[in-house]
């Protein structure tokens, strides 16, 4: 808290020479001033000492002593920041009771390794939740490590729209993979049992907790005239993932995974699914693989993988979805979004793991990226060369040629790795809700279907550059690079001037593209400093809004890539 706080300038401690070099104050009142050491770090970071921290550790002190004078929060906003707090720290201790060493998060696979992840660690109340009870969390969060089967509903035409890929076309392709014959029958009779057609209805699964706490009462007319009906389910296991609302098939892994909505508030946005960009989903797949097809560098010497959003159900709410003035969370309810699954992609002793597992650190201290490295008989320094060979190149080339960007953070990128431990290539997921385009015109942009372009975000190309900045270099290497500093023996300036070489080294590849390097400037002196936890403090707090809130920009801080 510390930490991202003062990154984000939401306070400001002082020096405190008297304590030493790296000694910092926080005067909270007359009578009350913390004092902490910490060392500085890129992009002007904190990395804060816990064990130096006085008079208390403990955030929930410093938030009732610091939330009026000091962070400047009205008594709306501290009392749900500190629910969110004490919800963190609830699944905090779920995860602690359960943290694997790093060597046996090693062997786990990309499923199993997502439900030890700590959280995303720039936002201080990363696992709030608001709206789950301790034991919706217990049942539903991925740290609870619980397999589900989750039911299927039909809903009728008038309310329900489909769209695929062209391999996706109709929903009965979709169903054909998706449902065992024998369960797609079962549907299709029970439709048929209640004296409707089952031609006229589409099928998707539900989350569980949705149907009890919004479904049920917000469809409440929908359900009782037969619109919207509940089948059973479908006896495929599914392990919920860090987003909280995406399954993996245990059951059948060769299935697609589903993007649920889920009324939860949580980090910065209710974590619904918005119908316009639902419906829109398999097209910008479609565009987006498109180009990885027609390049070369991209399908043949990154080999990145697209983990495909392939087709989508959305459910309008009758009145809800008529009124664009109320609350977004009202226009996100119901539906359902497939994506491609990881497995099929990977060649036999490839392993994926995501890219935020190489934040964790088990009970003793030791990092997993730490153990990847040892485990690779690679030098550190040789090991983040790989990396971010794998990482890099395919989100530069989508940068500079397309003037597309993905939002590749730890949770949206996953790292695949050899059978020796050694970073090999990039996957990436999430394309309608994160997937953003240049402002300024391309040529390349000119096979951008139309329904494409009205739902992605666009961006001036200056700012564009900021999605692998904030997403990738402050929202994880940013972390990353002091724990290799410890660990690992890489300083931290040689850890940035490995990613600056890696920058360089696409630049002399590309060297026709030198305008787009310019244009696309990820080498700036300084850039906008992106805040996660100020928009929850003061941009946005907690109040309802018509439109999805996006991350605060206040001032500059130094890129650690601009060349000395």
């Amino acid at each position: 808290m510390l930490a991202e706080f003062a990154y984000e300038e939401v306070i400001t401690p002082e020096p405190d020479p008297a304590c030493g070099p790296d000694a910092y104050r926080l005067r909270l009142s007359d009578t009350l001033t913390y004092r902490f050491h910490a060392r500085r770090g890129a992009y002007g970071s904190w990395q804060v000492d816990p064990a130096s921290i006085r008079p208390s550790g403990d955030p929930l002190h410093f938030l009732s002593h610091a939330h009026d004078a000091v962070l400047g929060l009205d008594g709306d906003t501290t009392g749900h920041l500190m629910r969110e707090i004490l919800t963190t720290l609830r699944a905090d201790l779920r995860l602690d009771a359960a943290a694997p060493p790093v060597a046996d998060l090693a062997d786990l696979d990309y499923a199993e390794v997502e439900g030890h992840q700590t959280g995303h660690p720039w936002l201080v109340a990363n696992k709030g939740r608001i709206g789950f009870s301790d034991a919706d969390a217990a049942r539903w969060a991925p740290e609870a490590r619980r397999q589900h089967r989750l039911p299927w509903i039909a809903v009728h035409n008038s309310l329900a729209r489909y769209r695929g890929v062209a391999t996706l076309a109709t929903p009965d392709l979709l169903y054909a993979d998706e449902l065992p014959p024998a369960t797609l029958d079962a549907f299709h009779h029970a439709i048929a049992d209640r004296g409707r057609n089952p031609a006229d209805h589409l099928l998707l699964p539900v989350h569980p907790w949705q149907w009890e706490n919004v479904v049920l009462p917000l469809f409440a007319p929908s359900i009782a005239d037969g619109s919207v009906m509940h089948l059973g389910t479908d006896n495929d296991l599914r392990l919920p993932q860090q987003s909280i609302r995406t399954f993996l098939n245990a059951s059948h892994p060769q299935r697609r995974t589903v993007k649920l909505p889920l009324s939860v508030l949580n980090t910065l946005v209710w974590r619904g699914l918005p119908t316009e960009r639902t419906l829109a989903a398999p097209a910008v797949t479609a565009w987006v693989d498109g180009l990885r097809a027609g390049d070369s560098f991209l399908r043949d010497e990154t080999r990145v993988i697209l983990l495909g959003e392939v087709a989508s159900v959305t459910v309008a709410h009758p009145q809800f979805d008529r009124l664009p003035t109320v609350p977004y969370q009202y226009r996100e309810l119901l539906g359902c979004i497939w994506r491609e699954p990881l497995g099929p992609y990977l060649e036999p002793g490839e392993r994926a793991r995501t890219l935020a597992a190489l934040l964790y650190t088990d009970p003793d201290g030791r990092a997993f990226a730490a153990e990847l490295v040892a485990r690779s008989g690679l030098a550190p320094d040789a090991w983040l060369r790989h990396l971010f060979a794998a990482l890099l190149p395919p989100l530069l080339h989508f940068l500079y040629r397309y003037g597309t960007v993905f939002s590749p953070h730890g949770e949206n990128a996953i790292v695949v790795f050899d059978d020796h431990d050694i970073p090999v290539r990039l996957a990436v997921k999430d394309f309608v809700d994160d997937v953003n385009v240049s402002a300024e015109p391309l040529p390349e942009h000119a096979t951008m279907p139309g329904d494409v372009r009205s739902v992605l975000l666009t961006e001036e190309p200056a700012f564009l550059t900021q999605f692998i900045h904030s997403g990738l270099f402050v929202g994880v290497l940013r972390f990353l690079a002091p724990l290799c500093e410890e660990q690992l023996g890489v300083p931290e300036a040689e850890f940035w001037q490995l990613v600056r070489a890696e920058i360089l080294r696409h630049h002399e590849r590309f060297p026709e593209l030198k305008e787009r390097f310019a244009t696309f400037d990820l080498l700036t002196e300084r850039i906008d400093r992106l805040c996660l936890n100020r928009n929850r403090l003061h941009t946005n707090g907690y109040r309802d809004r018509p439109q999805r809130p996006h991350a605060a920009v206040h001032g500059t801080v130094p890129n650690p890539l601009h060349a000395l």
